[in-house]
């Protein structure tokens, strides 16, 4: 399942991609480039939700658009999961995502969706170090702000590190000058 749906994505970026006229790296200014700062809320589900009640954390992002409908960038941040009080052993524990960001825009200012794909980290007593994560999304944007749902999971090589979240965020656009 997991590389069914890292094949659909890397291959819808594809054909976004070359669909278009593309800009190249070179070109970036404040009209195509921008770093996105924002916050996001989740409630930990699956196995996770038994001993996280919820996770709380920051996003930051650059992100360049290679064709007027399609950005692509690297993705960082950290989200702590904070402890359920009543599960005895539990400690809060964070990760720290690093990917790629690959966002499909049909329109200057409406609809989005997108993913992000790579690897997170894990800090804390969680027993892994971490594992690879992809976190869909959905969401509003405009020239300013991009609020959206997301689903994050990330995938270790132990059942440890399976750790899936739903949630919503927003990111705010500073401009590259």
């Amino acid at each position: 399942m997991k590389k069914l749906i890292l094949s659909i994505t890397m291959m819808a970026a594809v054909f976004a991609t070359y669909a278009q006229t593309t800009r190249d790296i070179e070109d970036i200014n404040e009209e195509n480039s921008w770093l996105k700062l924002g916050l996001n809320l989740g409630a930990p589900v699956g196995d996770i939700g038994d001993y996280s009640s919820f996770a709380f954390g920051v996003d930051v992002a650059g992100q360049f658009m290679r064709t007027d409908n399609f950005g692509l960038g690297v993705v960082s941040g950290y989200t702590n999961y904070f402890k359920k009080s009543d599960v005895v052993g539990a400690e809060n524990f964070g990760a720290v995502p690093l990917g790629l960001m690959l966002r499909y825009y049909p329109e200057p200012t409406g609809f989005f969706v997108g993913t992000d794909v790579g690897y997170t980290f894990l800090t804390g007593d969680i027993g892994s170090d971490g594992g690879f994560y992809i976190r869909p999304q959905v969401g509003y944007h405009n020239y300013d702000w991009n609020i959206f749902a997301f689903y994050n999971q990330i995938f270790g090589s132990d059942n440890a590190a399976d750790i899936q979240t739903i949630g919503v965020a927003a990111t705010y656009n500073i401009r590259f000058k």
